[in-house]
């Protein structure tokens, strides 16, 4: 996974992920590490796959956190059969002060693709957002063993666009890697187009590859709980 971020770093998500009116996504790991705190996180992160909102050096947490996820729907594939669609289930409230940006970035993401969904939960989440300081800047970040979070830098957060930041940072949870030579059209490039774009939106080639990776998702998993039985 990927982040917001000013210097070298990296990034990926987590947890809860449930299929809400089909498919119920289960605990797809990106949460459930429940970090003391904001610092004891940050330095797990080190120590995981995680990628920075500007320049990381690969994405080593997005394939970890995407077949998280396929292991959360199988799981609650198998429980429920009838289920259609995914929801993701995050918990924003480690990070009180992102509140807003981080339900613009779900209202972003929900408005651009209809194979999976992201919903606000104040229990257990798919993943969870924190808030604080990192010379690292804003990352998602995973162990690799369906376990991650969202990590917000108060300073970055600061220095270029808040929604853009969570929006590109939430992206890795729904699969996509960074792109930081992009142009600012896409959300992707993270921090690589400076401080002055402020686009929000993933542009067509993105809306149609999470929709496309969540389609095949489904179906993996499908194949998965069935296998299962």
């Amino acid at each position: 996974m990927a982040s917001f971020r000013t210097s070298t770093g990296s990034k990926s998500t987590r947890r809860l992920l449930a299929l809400a009116l089909g498919l119920g996504l289960a605990s797809a790991a990106l949460g459930t590490a429940n970090p003391a705190s904001a610092q004891d996180t940050v330095a797990s992160a080190s120590r995981t796959a995680t990628a920075g909102y500007v320049g990381a050096a690969g994405n080593t947490g997005n394939k970890a956190f995407f077949d998280a996820v396929l292991k959360s729907v199988a799981e609650r594939q198998a429980e429920q059969p009838s289920l259609k669609v995914v929801t993701v289930y995050y918990n924003a409230a480690q990070a009180p002060s992102f509140r807003s940006q981080i339900s613009s970035a779900a209202s972003i993401w929900n408005s651009s693709v209809s194979n999976v969904k992201l919903q606000a939960t104040s229990g257990t989440g798919d993943f969870t957002y924190y808030e604080g300081n990192d010379s690292r800047g804003s990352y998602a970040s995973t162990n690799g063993h369906g376990r991650g979070y969202i990590f917000l830098d108060y300073a970055q957060n600061q220095q270029y666009d808040s929604i853009r930041v969570t929006a590109h940072e939430t992206g890795h949870v729904l699969g996509l890697p960074d792109h930081y030579s992009g142009p600012c059209s896409e959300l992707m490039s993270g921090g690589g187009p400076g401080t002055s774009c402020t686009n929000r939106y993933p542009n067509a080639a993105e809306r149609s590859r999470v929709n496309q990776l969540w389609a095949n998702g489904l179906t993996k998993a499908l194949a998965q709980a069935g296998g299962a039985r």
